[in-house]
Parts: C-alpha cells; structure tokens; sequence
C-alpha cells in the first residue's frame, strides 16, 4: 500500500496506493467532517484545490444521515461524488469532545448524542460497521482519547484498553470485508498510538500495536491542551517505534509549522479544521504570514489575499471584496475564504514534496519554520 521513495534525514518522500487512488506523501486530508467542507465547497471544489484524500467522520455521519442509509446508496463516494480517496475517523475523538457525559467500560463507550440526546453504545466493532457501511478507503480504529495532561495510572489504563480495542477492530474489518456486500472490501484499518504525554507509555503502546502489522499507524491524542514544545518530544518518541514501511499520521494537526516541523519529524499524513474553521472568521494563511482579512486597512485594498497564490479566490476578487463580503454575512464571503486556506495548505504540502524530491526540505525547513508564523 504504501512506498518510501526517498528520505532527507529523518523527514520521508513517499506515495500510498489505493483501491480508490493515489496519494502522494506527505499529504494534508481536507476535512469534510459530514460528507462536505464547512463553508459550502462540494466534492468537485477539492479538486481545484488540488485535494488528494477526503476525510470523513464515523461519529456525525452515523447520526445523520445515518451510515446504513450511506450503504443504500453506494457508500461515501457515491454519495458525496469524490472518487479519490477516503480515510473516516473512528468517532473516538467525539466522544472526547462532544460527550457531556460519557462511560466508558471493556466493552464500549455509552454516552449521548450531541444532536438529541438519546443514548448511544460505540464498541470497537460498532466503529467498523459503520465505517465499512460508509465504504472508506482507510478506517481509523475506535480508540479512547484523554485530556492532556492526564494522570499517569488513568492514562496507562486507557492505552491499555485502546490497544485491546484495536485487536477487536482488526478481528471486525476482516469479517466485514469478507462478507459479500461490502461496499468496499479492500478497506484498510490504521491503529491510533496514545498515551498522553507519557513518552514511556507512547513507546509502550506503539510497540505493542506495531506487532499487528496494520496498513498504517497514526500519532493521536495530541494538540488536546499540552504546549506545542512537548506534542514535539511526543513525536520524536514515537517515531522511531513506527513501521518504516507504513504510512505515518499526525491526527487533527494543525498550524502550517506545525506540519513543517511534523515532516521534519518523519510524518507523513495530517489532517486538521483550522484551515477551513480560521477561514469562516477572516483568518487566511499566506507565503508570508497569517491575515486577518476583517482589518479596516483592507477595505480599499485591491490586491489578492496572497499575491503569491493561484487560488479560485486570489485568480479573482481582491481583499477589498473579500472583507466586504465577511463584514456583510454573505456565505460567498466564507467560502471563497474557505477555497483560498485549502489551496494554500494543500500547496504547502505539494511544495514540502517538490523540496523532498530536489533534496532542499532543509533549507525550505529553516526558511518557513518562522515566516508563516507571522501575524502580518
């Protein structure tokens, strides 16, 4: 599934090969957490934003529009008319966040619907049911995902159980992709490492899980409250106790240095709201730096958001219309806004891979690590 072609110290050139596509690595996963991304761009707006892997979640579209009637027709491609690839997280994370009240037991997690309330019982084979009814190209394994910082003994217990649990979910794809209507049956399974910010206990469980020789591996339970400084240490743990020959994924990660430093790293996947999420609110990324597109200095301001952008957004309308469109409510405003922060992390990517391939990622490294920091 998945080839190294190339390395620059510890940060990788690679390409995933799937049933539904091609990925090229490193890559960014446009969040399209009910089947579409916030601030109204559909399937066919991804490819102009040059999107390689969709990513959709197990928790919301269970609740709406329910995952068996995805099935009905056809599964998430279908449905939502992407054809790349797909990966679905598992719901855990939600439960996480979005659960008032939840408890958790061996067996599962019962907590109640964020939507009406009614109560809910997700197991690790729950999870794969309805990931493999909504027919992904990857399914993130159902994982218990703690606060940062946690204690200690809590935070062991929970790794402990979350490596049982991935057991159970791989037992639960393979039965399900054996079944002759399965949406798609070559459907892969990655496993979550957790253990806070305990690098004794992130070691541990990533050896443990390392031993069921899955497609791939993801780092998750980070960016949840601990100091960027210490999610870094984390990374540089781990990484050297996961499968070289597998796909490497930072879980809902983040700030454009944060994948610089990520790649830099030896991670290879990355998935995160803040580009869509800033974009809703004005904030857009840029070659050089962060703007707040709802300034009054923009308001007779003629220019692109980013004049070294070749985004919809920046081919077309000036910050002037843009911040116009922002201050009035219009959802045209959001969009475009939303289009212009997808293109440029998807950009970024595409650049941190041309930097690879020409053996210059450290000097691209040590230029951006401090420049798109920059509040312009």
């Amino acid at each position: 599934m998945f080839k190294v072609i190339k390395n620059e110290n510890s940060a990788r050139r690679g390409v995933i090969n799937t049933v539904h596509g091609t990925v090229q690595t490193p890559c960014f996963m446009n969040v399209a957490t009910c089947g579409a991304i916030k601030g109204a761009l559909s399937a066919f707006d991804l490819k102009d934003v040059k999107c390689q892997i969709m990513l959709s979640n197990t928790y919301h579209m269970h609740l709406r529009p329910g995952d068996e009637n995805v099935k009905t027709l056809g599964g998430l491609h279908k449905f939502t008319r992407w054809d790349g690839p797909i990966l679905t997280d598992s719901g855990g994370f939600q439960v996480f966040s979005l659960a008032k009240l939840r408890n958790i037991t061996e067996d599962g997690v019962t907590f109640n619907s964020h939507i009406d309330g009614h109560r809910i019982f997700m197991t690790p084979e729950f999870s794969m049911q309805i990931q493999s009814n909504l027919g992904s190209t990857i399914a993130m394994a159902f994982d218990e995902c703690v606060e940062n910082p946690s204690p200690y003994d809590y935070t062991k217990r929970s790794a402990e159980l979350t490596a049982r649990w991935l057991v159970r979910c791989k037992n639960e794809l393979t039965r399900l992709n054996s079944l002759g209507d399965a949406v798609n049956p070559q459907q892969k399974l990655f496993g979550i490492n957790q253990g806070g910010i305990y690098k004794d206990l992130r070691v541990d469980h990533m050896k443990r899980i390392a031993e069921l020789e899955l497609d791939g591996y993801a780092i998750g339970g980070l960016a949840v409250g601990e100091e960027t400084e210490v999610m870094y240490e984390i990374i540089d743990e781990v990484i050297p106790h996961m499968p070289y020959d597998k796909p490497r994924y930072l879980m809902g990660v983040g700030t454009p240095v944060n994948i610089i430093e990520a790649v830099h790293r030896g991670v290879d996947m990355f998935d995160c709201v803040m580009p869509s999420r800033n974009a809703r609110h004005g904030h857009l990324f840029t070659w050089k730096g962060i703007r707040n597109i709802m300034n009054s200095k923009y308001a007779l301001d003629p220019a692109p958001i980013d004049e070294q952008c070749e985004c919809p957004t920046c081919k077309s309308f000036s910050r002037a219309y843009v911040r116009h469109l922002m201050k009035a409510g219009e959802m045209l405003g959001m969009r475009l806004c939303v289009t212009h922060n997808l293109y440029f992390y998807n950009t970024l990517l595409e650049r941190i891979r041309e930097a690879l391939d020409e053996n210059r990622y450290e000097e691209f490294y040590n230029t951006y690590r401090e420049i798109l920091n920059i509040r312009i």
